[in-house]
């Protein structure tokens, strides 16, 4: 199922999340409420998608972990601002 949402990321970042929560119960497991990974599939939907992959590691983001979902929030930042310039 990983390389599946991988190659679903490469594509689109918001579509490997519904592929997430279609096939996986990762997101239910990683985040209380509804409401975080709505507004994470709007906003940040790599840090999102980081997030939940490294919860699904150990039931919590650990160490160098939060190096790939920082790298992920850099990489939201930087669509963000890309899209802003276009």
């Amino acid at each position: 199922m990983g390389c599946l949402v991988l190659l679903f990321a490469l594509i689109s970042p918001r579509l490997a999340l519904i592929a997430t929560w279609l096939f996986t119960s990762l997101l239910e497991r990683a985040f209380d409420s509804w409401l975080v990974p709505v507004a994470g599939f709007i906003l940040l939907p790599w840090t999102t998608l980081a997030y939940v992959w490294m919860w699904r590691s150990g039931d919590a983001v650990e160490g160098l972990e939060w190096f790939l979902v920082g790298f992920a929030f850099l990489a939201d930042l930087g669509t963000h601002a890309r899209s802003r310039r276009g």
